[in-house]
């Protein structure tokens, strides 16, 4: 097997165990790009990406462009005369980059393609209520996340899974599939298979604050689909008495007795439930606008309804 020059792309977590995998083996990283340091938290101190983290702690070469055109930043690329760029979780990159290597770009996407094409995947297959999800490395082309597949690898959903749960799964299945792409392609011999032309293909575009709101005319299903599909984070929410309430775990229910789909319901001690159109939801975790997050127990002894 030929070994490969290679420099990877990504910038959160998600994207740290495909890139010592890859550190790790036969290959060799030449060059780590990731986002710029940005300031964060109270003090807006400058802090690292987690792949930056990663890239200094083993001494690996670390580029942080503002703008991917940038002709020192496409000099410097050229300089290290990679044989393939490397993908995962990073910005979309502009033609004059992904095709530069004499082998490619290959991008490992957290779906199994052609559906959940976007930014948010992984939320999208929990929102949905997808019972399984996966992984898919391709090549890199015009148009986002379409490439020709070469490898994909799928993970069971369970009902009670939220996003954090479904992205641990596939960190640990997509670095497998990663070096299985690279080391086929510095074999030679992989696949490119076309993505299939779906007309109903299942899209992942990137979350916002309206996307979080519950809406509890929904049904008890979609709600808690919602609910698991954005948490930890950013979190589905309401508002109780005129404050933004985060709900991270709950439970459905489907009480005899209906109230009003929006109204809640609680014991002020030990349960709080809000209704939807079918059901209820209760709520299990939870953080008020201003404070920790907290269980329910705690949330209730602190916040009594008077």
């Amino acid at each position: 097997m030929k070994k490969l020059r290679i420099v990877f792309m990504g910038t959160p977590e998600f994207a740290v165990p495909m890139l010592d995998i890859l550190h790790r083996s036969e290959h060799e990283v030449v060059g780590v790009v990731t986002a710029p340091d940005k300031p964060a938290g109270r003090g807006m101190k400058l802090q690292q990406s987690d792949i930056k983290k990663y890239a200094v702690e083993h001494a690996l070469h670390v580029l942080q462009p503002e703008k991917l055109k940038n002709e020192e930043f496409l000099n410097q690329l050229k300089s290290l005369n990679v044989d393939l760029f490397v993908v995962v979780a990073f910005r979309m990159l502009p033609e004059v980059v992904w095709n530069m290597p004499p082998l490619g770009t290959i991008n490992l996407h957290a779906s199994l393609l052609p559906d959940y094409r976007g930014a948010a995947p992984i939320n999208w297959a929990v929102i949905n209520g997808e019972k399984e999800t996966g992984v898919t490395t391709f090549k890199l082309q015009h148009e986002i996340d379409t490439g020709n597949i070469i490898f994909s690898d799928k993970v069971t959903i369970e009902e009670t899974d939220n996003v954090g749960d479904v992205y641990q799964k596939l960190m640990n299945i997509g670095k497998d599939v990663l070096l299985k792409t690279v080391n086929a392609i510095a074999n030679g011999d992989f696949p490119q298979v076309p993505q299939a032309h779906i007309k109903e293909v299942k899209h992942a575009p990137k979350l916002h604050t309206e996307t979080c709101r519950i809406d509890w005319n929904k049904s008890t299903e979609a709600v808690y689909n919602l609910i698991r599909g954005l948490s930890p984070y950013p979190a589905a929410f309401t508002t109780l008495n005129g404050k933004i309430l985060k709900i991270f775990r709950a439970e459905k229910t489907y009480p005899t007795s209906r109230n009003e789909a929006g109204s809640y319901d609680t014991d002020e001690k030990t349960y709080l439930k809000f209704y939807t159109t079918d059901g209820a939801i209760e709520c299990k975790e939870v953080q008020l606008e201003g404070k920790k997050r907290m269980s329910v127990s705690e949330f209730l002894r602190g916040n009594p309804f008077r």
